[in-house]
């Protein structure tokens, strides 16, 4: 986990909102914005570029928003938002239906990715080609207790019989160290995300071969990642929640029909990132953000279902929760 960073949205506005009416520059008074925070998941990546282009393209202030994108440190954002401590946060459907389980009131508004495209990768010497070929071999995870959940449940899926995970599968912590590093060492495999460490590796010209969760099983194909709110915010605050959806869709739009120019503006918030990296791997994003869907960010409810319940079925939450009131579809622009 990189340290804190912090950027706030500039100026910059629409007639629209009723804080510029009357206006002719369009310019927003920074006293008349409305500062919220946008708690992320993961240090900056191609995952957050949409957040990262409504703030330099000015979509933010166009709705009368200021917005504080920071990264976590010890508490996740399922917490952080959930609890109030931040209006906003990326998260993903596994961890909200956990969440929720648990009883933090998070909501999943919008599906930045429409499908599924993580999964358990090695580096194609290891011959990891299905779960059973996880039996004696070393996994090197980040310290969540899902990832032994999903180990376990895929495993049984491929026919290894197991009440344990750890008694196949050797499970080590290896926390900040990448794949590259980790499976150059004593790790196997690891869970990725194709759009990042995927295209990495074509980069490096590493082979790697990757089980994609949702080849395993269609109800796999959950989404991931998600922005999130909490229901405090829905309830006592929609039209803040609309200003920042509007705000973010526009952010993600651009990045679907000009990769090359979103590429550039993460870049410039992430200098210390390799920008080959990015550009490579917003090209590769841009086809996905939205996908087969009709509109950017739009969830199913049938996804919702069937991935609760497998969830349950696979004892990944104790307690069943209502999967309709985990994500709502009512604050994308086009819903």
């Amino acid at each position: 986990m990189s340290c804190l960073l912090v950027l706030s949205a500039c100026g910059g506005g629409n007639s629209d909102t009723p804080q510029e009416e009357g206006r002719d520059s369009g310019e927003v008074e920074s006293d008349e914005l409305t500062q919220v925070t946008v708690m992320l998941d993961w240090v900056p990546n191609t995952n957050h570029t949409g957040l990262y282009v409504a703030q330099e393209q000015g979509y933010f202030a166009e709705e009368g928003l200021e917005v504080e994108i920071t990264t976590p440190a010890e508490t996740s954002a399922n917490q952080l938002v959930g609890a109030g401590n931040a209006e906003f946060g990326v998260s993903s459907q596994e961890y909200v239906i956990q969440a929720r389980a648990e009883g933090i009131p998070v909501v999943s508004i919008a599906a930045v990715l429409q499908h599924n495209t993580s999964g358990f990768a090695a580096p194609k010497e290891k011959n990891i080609t299905s779960p059973q070929d996880f039996v004696g071999k070393t996994y090197g995870g980040w310290g969540s207790p899902i990832e032994n959940a999903f180990l376990k449940t895929v495993l049984r899926m491929d026919g290894v019989e197991v009440d344990d995970v750890e008694d196949k599968v050797n499970i080590v912590n290896v926390g900040e160290a990448d794949f590259f590093a980790a499976t150059s060492r004593d790790v196997d495999f690891q869970w990725i995300y194709y759009g990042w460490t995927g295209i990495e590796a074509e980069l490096r010209d590493f082979p790697i071969d990757i089980i994609y969760l949702n080849d395993l099983d269609p109800v796999l194909d959950f989404y991931t990642p998600t922005l999130i709110t909490n229901e405090s915010m829905i309830e006592e605050k929609p039209e803040i929640v609309e200003k920042f959806m509007r705000a973010v869709s526009k952010g993600y739009l651009f990045a679907i029909d000009e990769p090359d120019a979103a590429a550039e503006i993460l870049i410039e918030v992430t200098p210390e990132t390799d920008p080959e990296l990015i550009r490579a791997s917003q090209q590769w994003m841009s086809a996905r953000y939205r996908d087969d869907a009709e509109t950017w960010g739009v969830q199913d409810e049938q996804r919702w279902i069937d991935f609760t319940d497998w969830m349950v079925e696979h004892e990944l939450i104790e307690t069943a929760i209502d999967p309709t009131e985990a994500f709502t579809n009512a604050f994308l622009p086009e819903s």
